[in-house]
């Protein structure tokens, strides 16, 4: 699953895909089919997040 790849749900796939966020799918006989080389790019285009990460100060 295309979502799974990028490690979101399928409906939050579905936002981005309709928002230009992530491609559109292929279609082969009527299956929608997703590019990896597409979903990688699409991925590595979307912002950073350069904000503190939570776990740098957590305790155990």
């Amino acid at each position: 699953m295309a979502s799974q790849f990028i490690g979101i749900s399928a409906v939050k796939f579905d936002e981005m895909v309709r928002d230009g966020r992530m491609p559109k799918p292929k279609r082969i006989d009527g299956r929608k089919v997703w590019d990896r080389r597409d979903l990688e790019a699409h991925f590595a285009a979307l912002p950073e997040d350069r904000g503190p990460n939570e776990w740098d100060n957590a305790t155990i």
